[in-house]
């Protein structure tokens, strides 16, 4: 009996509520109650915040050791490009106050040489190898002339991705390059910048090379903002906005790059002097987003966003299980 008479109070008290709402005056119907797991839910999706897999350095550094914290390499391995028996080492890799914006630094790389392979110093630095599809820019000054000596070696100063080379003719090789020689070189006369797309290639001493590439005469020799594209089959390369060059089909990238800086001397093309010189490239900044096509102008607007929250150094692309080696030896 008392179970039935409760039943009935229950439903009087719904029913109640039911009209309360319409009543003037009446009290209101209290909210629906999410259950624990609907709150749960709730909860998360208050506070995920859906982030881009993105790599940002300002190259905010004083020495070396914070450098290589952020997963950059500078290359020691001796050989090949550039003059045979040249040095490659950490005395080219330094970091200074940028003269014209209070609080910023650059990365500058510096390569010498005086025609001899004792006495020639190559720079390379490399970033960790996880990198394929999206879009890859840095703000790059180039050079013409050397501090000091002669002008007129042959050198080649480059932005560039590139996974190793496992055999000669690795098809599975991938690279995409900006490089610009302000001196001429490789069939050029004069300052050209080279945008090349690799299929792969054999080195020296059996040299065979399976690329496409455009280039772009004229010395653009101060600061530049780099922006290569890599989506749906398709290489894009832009400097300042302006598009370079499109390639695609079988030199399409298949394989996890790293993403590298280099400063070399080209072979058998320097001036003719015992006198050393020094030539130096700088990076104010490198960014990378995967899987995801950013105009060069919003490249721009990112990295401004960026320095405007005082964010240094981010890298939120994830590392392949297992890492994979990044050798920076070429």
């Amino acid at each position: 009996m008392i179970l039935i008479q409760t039943g009935i109070y229950l439903s009087l008290l719904l029913a109640l509520g039911d009209l309360l709402p319409n009543i003037p005056g009446g009290a209101r119907a209290p909210e629906p109650q999410l259950t624990v797991r609907q709150q749960a839910v709730s909860q998360v999706r208050r506070r995920t915040k859906v982030t881009s897999q993105t790599l940002f350095d300002d190259f905010n550094y004083s020495n070396n050791k914070q450098f290589a914290r952020h997963g950059w390499i500078i290359r020691t391995a001796a050989g090949w490009p550039g003059v045979p028996g040249a040095m490659w080492g950490n005395s080219g890799v330094s970091f200074l106050a940028d003269p014209d914006q209070r609080g910023n630094r650059w990365l500058r790389m510096t390569s010498s040489t005086d025609g001899t392979g004792p006495n020639t110093h190559q720079t390379q630095i490399c970033h960790q190898r996880k990198y394929l599809e999206g879009t890859y820019a840095a703000r790059v000054r180039f050079v013409d002339l050397p501090t000091d000596g002669p002008i007129g070696d042959q050198l080649v100063e480059s932005f560039y991705t590139i996974s190793p080379l496992k055999a000669p003719m690795d098809p599975d090789y991938s690279e995409l390059d900006f490089e610009y020689l302000p001196n001429g070189g490789w069939g050029s006369v004069g300052p050209t910048l080279f945008t090349t797309s690799w299929r792969t290639f054999s080195p020296e001493p059996n040299w065979k090379k399976d690329n496409i590439f455009n280039t772009s005469n004229g010395s653009i020799a101060g600061w530049h903002t780099l922006v290569t594209q890599v989506s749906d089959g398709k290489v894009k390369y832009f400097i300042d906005g302006k598009s370079l060059a499109e390639h695609g089909g079988q030199y399409y990238p298949r394989s996890m790059m790293s993403i590298n800086f280099n400063l070399w001397f080209v072979k058998d093309q320097t001036v003719k002097s015992t006198l050393v010189r020094h030539y130096q490239e700088d990076i104010d900044w490198v960014f990378h987003e995967a899987k995801k096509i950013v105009a060069p102008e919003d490249v721009e607007a990112k990295v401004a966003l960026l320095r405007r929250k005082a964010i240094r150094f981010q890298d939120t692309v994830p590392t392949p299980v297992p890492a994979l080696i990044s050798p920076c030896d070429y």
